[in-house]
């Protein structure tokens, strides 16, 4: 049995052999074979990102799919420099819980607590110094 292998974007230096061998009039299964990608890769790419006035180029092609990634991607429900953020920090600073911050805002803003939570976390794992503890009381 075949092991399945995971997808993985093109990367740049794959777009300039498909740009090269396009240019050298390689057939779309003999670049594919070069890349070790299925012909369906290539003949993709090939069409999400040949220029009319250009044919097909590496660089521009790269540009295309970033940004086809970037508009893929959805917005954040919490962005650094939106009210709502400023909201929350504050909150957190006065030791509120993910979960208060949640019940608080949901008419304002449809915030989860994981959401919250979220903004509360340091990249590196760690939890913000001022994430509320509840000891039991």
């Amino acid at each position: 049995m075949q092991k399945r292998r995971t997808y993985q974007q093109l990367q740049p230096e794959e777009r300039m052999t498909i740009a090269s061998m396009k240019q050298q009039g390689s057939s779309v299964r003999a670049m594919a074979r070069t890349l070790g990608r299925p012909a369906s890769t290539v003949s993709r790419e090939l069409t999400r990102n040949t220029c009319s006035a250009v044919g097909y180029a590496s660089a521009p092609a790269q540009s295309l799919s970033t940004s086809r990634r970037e508009a893929a991607r959805p917005c954040p429900k919490l962005h650094p420099q939106s009210v709502s953020w400023r909201v929350v920090l504050t909150l957190l600073e006065w030791k509120w819980s993910p979960q208060q911050i949640s019940g608080t805002l949901k008419r304002m803003w449809p915030v989860r607590h994981e959401v919250a939570c979220k903004s509360c976390s340091h990249g590196n794992g760690g939890i913000h110094p001022c994430h509320r503890v509840n000891l039991g009381a």
